[in-house]
């Protein structure tokens, strides 16, 4: 069976339902999305490497966990879902702002177009990743990763960069 994603308005406001793969097809469909930023006690952020497996935006640095809350899921359990599907490990949460973009993803020929809430955690422990969901991982500070974004916006999800700015923006990440 294959997930089904909530399709929204402008304002986030429940629209219909699609299945995942086709809310990412033919220019996307604007859907609701959460991503989680982990920090731990030293001010470093947790990144993945998400899976050269994934449908698209594969083998790309993002933040801790990303995802999409299934038809009737709240969205605080899904992001919590996801937090401990993908990393082994669950947090308290915080949502901080939300934000829509779209993107397309020209290796897969799929687009994001999310609704995206973005929440915050700490977590001091040391992960275990999902293999399936993750190749690599790694902490770094805010200012390291805001210079590599600079530097390297390839290396990157798309939805990485204006969600990390929203953060910085709103002090939900010291610089």
């Amino acid at each position: 069976m294959s997930d089904i994603v909530v399709l929204v308005d402008e304002k986030d406001h429940p629209i219909g339902y699609e299945e995942k793969m086709k809310a990412h097809s033919d220019g996307g469909k604007l859907h609701r999305a959460f991503s989680i930023f982990i920090y731990n006690s030293k001010n470093q952020m947790l990144l993945q490497l998400r899976s050269n497996a994934k449908h698209h935006f594969q083998s790309l640095w993002s933040n801790g966990c990303c995802s999409h809350p299934l038809k009737g899921e709240e969205l605080e359990k899904a992001a919590h879902r996801k937090l401990k599907q993908e990393f082994g490990f669950d947090t308290k949460l915080k949502e901080v702002f939300s934000f829509t973009y779209k993107a397309d993803d020209p290796k897969s020929g799929l687009t994001e177009h999310e609704f995206d809430h973005v929440f915050i955690g700490e977590y001091n422990g040391v992960p275990k990743p999902n293999p399936e969901e993750i190749d690599d991982w790694k902490w770094v500070t805010p200012t390291e990763l805001k210079h590599d974004l600079a530097q390297n916006p390839d290396h990157y999800t798309p939805w990485l960069k204006p969600a990390f700015d929203g953060l910085v923006q709103r002090n939900g990440i010291k610089p």
